[in-house]
């Protein structure tokens, strides 16, 4: 298992096919492992969704992912208790959601989701496929019609401490530093005692996630904890960001059978 993945996810475009169905190509993105080497299979994915999307309406989505002879891929490992995560954003990252689609079988995976407002969005999809060793990424614009949201400027946090449904959660970072190793820590309380939280429960099969994409939607990290010890109320990842630069990140985590995500932005020197 890979903990510490960046992968670079370059903007692609939104074709519509003759038979009215979204389909879009697959992005091309580098992958990076830090501190190990990479074993990737090369992929190639098409995207379909029925129709205009529309916001606030529920919208199939299928992936069909393939090899590089765009043979269908048949096999995917169970990676953090799922086959693929799937992370989508607004093209300004104030909208985040984390789905895991269901696996159809023949290399088709699939979901259902509603976009809150009209505008661009990102889908960014992780899965490896058998023997593949570290994850893919396919990643693609998604254009959605209705009312826009009003777009809210992405600038860096000056306190990093918020809270969010009860808790009070404050973000540290060791060597925040483009190119070199960052320790990243989530220290979770009670937001009304301020006691720290210690009874944090495994969510996906780690004490935590995290997600950071660069400003300019270009740049994907998905981040796992350095350790499954503890409970909180610290939980450590580390990565490497990849370029100077503001980046969201988020992070999630899960107590008393609830998921809660704490976002923060962050301008890396």
């Amino acid at each position: 298992m890979r903990y510490y993945m960046i992968a670079f996810c370059l903007l692609s475009m939104i074709l519509l096919s003759a038979c009215n169905s979204l389909k879009v190509p697959k992005s091309t993105m580098d992958h990076q492992m830090s501190a190990t080497p990479t074993d990737i299979v090369p992929t190639n994915s098409e995207w379909k969704v029925s129709g205009h999307p529309k916001a606030n309406e529920d919208y199939p989505v299928s992936i069909l992912i393939m090899d590089k002879a765009n043979k269908p891929i048949q096999s995917f490992d169970t990676v953090h208790e799922k086959k693929m995560h799937l992370f989508l954003v607004s093209k300004d990252l104030s909208y985040f959601s984390h789905i895991h689609p269901e696996y159809k079988g023949n290399g088709e995976f699939f979901f259902k989701t509603a976009f809150p407002a009209g505008g661009d969005y990102k889908l960014i999809s992780e899965f490896t496929p058998k023997g593949g060793g570290d994850p893919s990424v396919e990643s693609h614009w998604l254009q959605v019609e209705g009312a826009p949201a009003k777009e809210v400027p992405l600038v860096a946090d000056k306190k990093l401490t918020k809270v969010v449904e009860d808790k009070k959660v404050s973000l540290s970072f060791e060597n925040l530093t483009a190119g070199k190793t960052s320790h990243i820590t989530f220290t979770i309380r009670d937001a009304q005692s301020n006691k720290p939280i210690k009874n944090l429960e495994p969510y996906l099969g780690a004490m935590g996630h995290a997600v950071a994409i660069s400003g300019d939607v270009e740049k994907y990290l998905h981040i796992h904890p350095m350790t499954m010890e503890g409970n909180g109320p610290k939980v450590t990842f580390m990565t490497i960001f990849p370029e100077k630069g503001i980046y969201k990140i988020w992070g999630q985590f899960q107590q008393n059978g609830k998921v809660f995500t704490v976002p923060f932005v962050v301008k890396v020197p």
